[in-house]
């Protein structure tokens, strides 16, 4: 089932682009654009199942920001705007994200990924989690979290290794570990972080999964360790 979203801002230029970026992504579906609060407040009474809004700050009239604090049982929000001063107060309001103009499609993936990442408990102990879009070499590659064995940081690329191929994205590393589940992944390294599902052994200064040896770089050996002990605990 796809995400159903709403744009809500003045500028003709910023709604191109995010209608192009929506339509590039296959489980959003774009349900409506608008151009002031009073066309958003229609939009949203019309389709009530609207999930996710793309919402400018500085907008005429009344800002994006109290518009969407007016909103009674609101729906997710990734804020839109060229003022970086409003970013704190965007996540004042448990933003999903923030995006800065002029934003790229990569930048975009990262925020949309949010929605996705965002885990359902199917029982107390079984956690599930939606997939996610890697750009590389100018294909979207869908990939579930789960079946990522680990990261690795790679200049201006990071690595992304599943069981059967490694996609190489044009990301920094922070952006691509911040998409992952962080109860689901856990780093080991300035330059490598690591599916705790798929660790198989940890021995001296190596996590072992399937066929990889990752290294555990001394900075992060003890909260890795005490990551794998506190784990350990709350599932017995």
């Amino acid at each position: 089932m796809r995400i159903k979203c709403l744009v809500i801002d003045d500028e003709p230029s910023s709604q191109q682009i995010l209608k192009k970026f929506i339509s590039d992504v296959d489980f959003l579906e774009l349900v409506g654009v608008c151009n002031s609060a009073n066309d958003a407040l229609l939009q949203l009474k019309k389709h009530p199942t609207i999930a996710v809004l793309f919402l400018d700050i500085n907008m005429s009239k009344i800002s994006g920001l109290s518009f969407y604090k007016s909103l009674q049982n609101p729906p997710e929000v990734i804020f839109t705007t060229a003022y970086s001063q409003y970013a704190i107060d965007g996540f004042e309001v448990n933003a999903l994200d923030y995006l800065l103009k002029p934003f790229s499609f990569d930048r975009f993936l990262t925020a949309v990924n949010k929605l996705e990442i965002k885990k359902t408990d199917v029982g107390p102990e079984t956690p599930t989690y939606d997939f996610l879009l890697i750009k590389a070499n100018k294909v979207l590659h869908k990939v579930l979290p789960n079946a990522i064995l680990f990261i690795e940081a790679s200049g201006d690329y990071v690595k992304v290794y599943v069981e059967d191929q490694c996609i190489i994205t044009n990301t920094t590393f922070s952006t691509m570990l911040a998409s992952l589940p962080n109860k689901l992944f856990i780093r080991t390294h300035k330059s490598f972080a690591v599916n705790l599902e798929k660790i198989k052994s940890v021995a001296g200064n190596q996590v072992l999964t399937t066929n990889h040896k990752i290294p555990i770089g001394q900075k992060f050996r003890s909260s890795f360790l005490d990551f794998l002990e506190g784990n350990q605990t709350s599932t017995n």
